[in-house]
C-alpha cells in the first residue's frame, strides 16, 4: 500500500505539469521491468543483446526524439549551408518533457545491470514504478541505482523522527542555497549574458563567477531538498554534490559535482571503453567519449558540447600525468591548498560560459571581452540602491554557503548539517533575503 500510495503521489505530481507526457513513463517503466524479466529467463547470450538492445533503443529513441531532434536537424542544415547548398528540412515544436534525462538513465542503468548480472530483477510492477516515478528526484535526479533504492521499496518504511529531522534540515539548507544564493545571483547574471557587449570586462568576469555560484546553488539545492524530502518518507537517496567549489583540481571537482550523473557516465560508458586502460590514445579518447557525451546529455546545443570538450582537455593532463587520484580519500582542507582550489574554481568557472551562453559566438565575445582588459570598472553592482542590495546579499550569503561547507568538510561530512539554532538562522535569512517575486525555475528542469 505504500508503494501504490508513491505511485499514484508521484503521477499525480508528474502529471499536473503536463499529464500528457506521463505515456512516457508508463513506456519506459513497462518496457524495463519486462527486459529485466526476460532477462532472467534466458541464458542464451545473443538473446541476452537482444532484449538490452530493445530497452536501449526505446530509452534513448524517446530521449534522443523528444531532446536532440530539432539539434541534428538544424545541425544537418548548417552543415550543407557550409558547402553552398540550400535545405529546406522542417523542425518540429516539441516540448521537452521534465526529467526525461533523468528517469531514463534510472532505468536503464536498471536494466544493465541486471544485463551484467548485478542485479536480480524485481517482480513486482508497482514497486518498479515507485523505483522508477518516485516525486522527490523525478524531475532532476539524484539519478538513483537500483541496487540502492530499489530494496528500499521492497520493506515497509515506519518513520523515523530523527531521520526526518535531518532531511527537514536539509530541505531548509536546500531552499537556502535556491532562492538566496541562486536567485539573487541570477539578478546580475541574467543582465550580464543578455547584454554581453554593454559591460566591462571584469563584470564580465564576475558574470561568470556569479554563474558558477547561481548554477551550484540552483541544481544542488534542489537535490538537498528532493534528498531532504526522500528522508521524510524513510528512504535515503544518495549524494549529489560534495562541496565541488573546494576541489582542489578537475578530477576532483567531478568526483563533488552532479555525483550521480558523473559515476552512471564512469560505470556505464567510460569502464566499458577500456577507462584508464590500455594505450594513451585510447585513453585519450575515452576522455573525450565521456565529457563529450556529458556535455551532449545537457542540452541540444554545440555550446555545452563544447562546455565537455573543455573538461575533457582540463581532465587530460591529470589522467596522462597519472595525478586524477591525487586527492582521494583526503577531504580536511589546508591553507596551502587555497591557490589550487582558488585556480580549479577559476578553470571551471570560465568553462561555465559556454554552459550558460546561449551560442558559441557569444561565448567566444563574451570571453575575449574579458580578456581585453579595455574596462574594469563595476558600475553594474553599485549603480544604483538595488544593485547595492543585490550586491550586498549575494556577497553575505556565498559567504555563510562556503563557510557552513567548510566546516563541513573540516568534519569530514557529506553534507552540511544543521542544528536547531542554525536552521533558525538560515530560515530567517531565506525570509529576509530570498527571492519570492519573481523566482527562478530550476537550471536543470531543461535537462
Amino acid at each position: 500500500m505504500q508503494n501504490l500510495l508513491i505511485v499514484l503521489a508521484s503521477y499525480v505530481f508528474y502529471g499536473w505539469w503536463d499529464w500528457r507526457f506521463l505515456a512516457l513513463i508508463l513506456f519506459s517503466t513497462l518496457v524495463d521491468f519486462f527486459v529485466a524479466q526476460e532477462l532472467q529467463k534466458t541464458a542464451i547470450k545473443r538473446h541476452q543483446k537482444g532484449l538490452l538492445a530493445i530497452s536501449l533503443l526505446c530509452n534513448l529513441g524517446l530521449l534522443g526524439f523528444f531532446k536532440y531532434y530539432n539539434f541534428f536537424i538544424s545541425s544537418w542544415i548548417d552543415a550543407w549551408d557550409l558547402v553552398g547548398v540550400r535545405m529546406d528540412l522542417q523542425t518540429l515544436q516539441i516540448i521537452l518533457p521534465v526529467g526525461i534525462s533523468f528517469y531514463t538513465f534510472q532505468t536503464l542503468s536498471y536494466t544493465i545491470d541486471v544485463y551484467r548480472q548485478k542485479l536480480e530483477p524485481t517482480h513486482d510492477f508497482i514497486q518498479f514504478s515507485a523505483f522508477v516515478s518516485f516525486f522527490p528526484q523525478l524531475v532532476a535526479g539524484p539519478i538513483e541505482r537500483a541496487s540502492n533504492l530499489l530494496p528500499q521499496f521492497k520493506k515497509p518504511r515506519i518513520f523515523n523522527s530523527d531521520f526526518a529531522v535531518s532531511g527537514f534540515y536539509l530541505i531548509i539548507w536546500g531552499l537556502f542555497k535556491k532562492v538566496v544564493v541562486a536567485d539573487n545571483c541570477a539578478f546580475f547574471v541574467n543582465q550580464i549574458f543578455d547584454g554581453t557587449h554593454s559591460y566591462s570586462s571584469l563584470e564580465l568576469f564576475f558574470g561568470a563567477v556569479l554563474f558558477g555560484f547561481q548554477i551550484y546553488g540552483d541544481f544542488s539545492g534542489y537535490s538537498d531538498i528532493a534528498i531532504g524530502v526522500a528522508r521524510l518518507f524513510g528512504f535515503r537517496l544518495m549524494v549529489n554534490f560534495s562541496f565541488p567549489y573546494f576541489s582542489r583540481d578537475i578530477s576532483e571537482f567531478w568526483r563533488r559535482w552532479h555525483i550521480s550523473l558523473s559515476t552512471w557516465f564512469r560505470d556505464y560508458v567510460y569502464i566499458p571503453l577500456g577507462g584508464s586502460h590500455g594505450s594513451r590514445w585510447l585513453q585519450i579518447r575515452n576522455v573525450f567519449i565521456v565529457f563529450l557525451v556529458s556535455g551532449f546529455w545537457h542540452g541540444a546545443n554545440w555550446t555545452f558540447i563544447v562546455w565537455g570538450g573543455i573538461h575533457a582537455l582540463l581532465f587530460l593532463p591529470l589522467l596522462l600525468a597519472k595525478v586524477n587520484r591525487a586527492y582521494v580519500g583526503e577531504t580536511v582542507i589546508s591553507l596551502v591548498q587555497v591557490p589550487r582550489i582558488l585556480l580549479t574554481f577559476i578553470l571551471v568557472s570560465f568553462a561555465w560560459i559556454y554552459f550558460r551562453a546561449d551560442t558559441l559566438a557569444i561565448a567566444h565575445t563574451f570571453i575575449l571581452k574579458i580578456f581585453s582588459f579595455k574596462d574594469v570598472t563595476l558600475t553594474l553592482f553599485y549603480a544604483t540602491s538595488k544593485s547595492q542590495l543585490f550586491s550586498f546579499i549575494i556577497c553575505m550569503s556565498i559567504f555563510i554557503m562556503l563557510f557552513f561547507e567548510f566546516l563541513a568538510i573540516q568534519k569530514n561530512r557529506k553534507e552540511v548539517q544543521l542544528t536547531t539554532y542554525s536552521a533558525i538562522f538560515i530560515s530567517l535569512l531565506i525570509m529576509l533575503m530570498g527571492v519570492f517575486k519573481n523566482p527562478s525555475d530550476f537550471i536543470y528542469f531543461q535537462f
